[in-house]
């Protein structure tokens, strides 16, 4: 009865590592207002509930210390690439921003952003945090815990380790942070290379003028509209981007479990 009682702790131990290591490093969950205490209660709370829906026939585990410590590790592993995978989608929104600002000449007015600890300017803060807001709308926080959930009837406990698949799958979407990065600034960085061709001619037919005095305010009035005009494409593309994160994780647990 003891052995029976201390094999069921250890995979509630387990399962617990993988939640709590995905909460933390995943956005909104991972924040840092939200208090360490309530985390390790949801993710108590979630293992727990886990814990009576698996299979515990097929889980062999050796209870040792060095086991224990191995499989501890190889779970918190796991959670950490579930949770930063999404991270990524949300680092290439904010890289885009910080392009967009930089074009607008707005890199001096830096802002702190408290969830990922780093300064970004201002244009680059608020693509972040309407992603945030799409990210709650489309109950993005939900698939996260029904991802961890369902990631335990593929990814045996503690016998996760990273294989060539899943080493292709992290170059893979690392790779497309600069991509969407890329493609939300496009539109942006096309405009004021036209608009700085424009200052070229109008400084190489007027010498004595100060173009970059004169024409400042032209850019910031320039990135405001083109922010306010492309502002429903902006949401459609990161609400799209977001949900075809489910499709990217759904691969990734796939690969884990070769």
């Amino acid at each position: 009865m003891t052995e029976i009682l201390i094999g069921d702790f250890v995979i509630v131990l387990m399962i617990f590592f993988r939640i709590i290591a995905m909460i933390t490093s995943a956005p909104v969950l991972g924040h840092g207002t939200f208090p360490m205490t309530a985390k390790v209660l949801l993710a108590l709370i979630l293992a727990y509930i886990i814990f009576l829906t698996i299979d515990k026939s097929k889980i062999v585990l050796d209870i040792n210390l060095v086991s224990i410590a191995i499989g501890a590790a190889r779970e918190i592993l796991t959670g950490l690439l579930m949770g930063f995978m999404l991270n990524m989608v949300f680092f290439g929104l904010s890289f885009a921003g910080s392009l967009i600002g930089f074009e607008m000449g707005l890199m001096m007015a830096a802002v702190m952003n408290p969830m990922t600890e780093t300064t970004n300017n201002v244009v680059g803060e608020v693509i972040y945090y309407v992603s945030v807001m799409i990210f709650l709308l489309i109950n993005g926080h939900h698939y996260l815990i029904s991802a961890v959930a369902a990631s335990f009837h593929v990814v045996p406990i503690a016998k996760f380790t990273i294989v060539q698949p899943v080493f292709d799958l992290i170059i893979k979407y690392s790779f497309a942070t600069f991509t969407i990065a890329v493609k939300i600034a496009a539109p942006m960085i096309v405009s004021y290379l036209l608009f700085q061709v424009a200052e070229a001619i109008i400084a190489r037919i007027i010498p004595n003028i100060q173009i970059m005095m004169v024409t400042q305010p032209a850019k910031l009035g320039l990135g405001f509209v083109l922010l306010t005009s492309l502002a429903p494409m902006y949401v459609f593309l990161i609400k799209n981007l977001l949900q075809n994160y489910e499709s990217q994780l759904s691969s990734l647990i796939n690969a884990m479990s070769v």
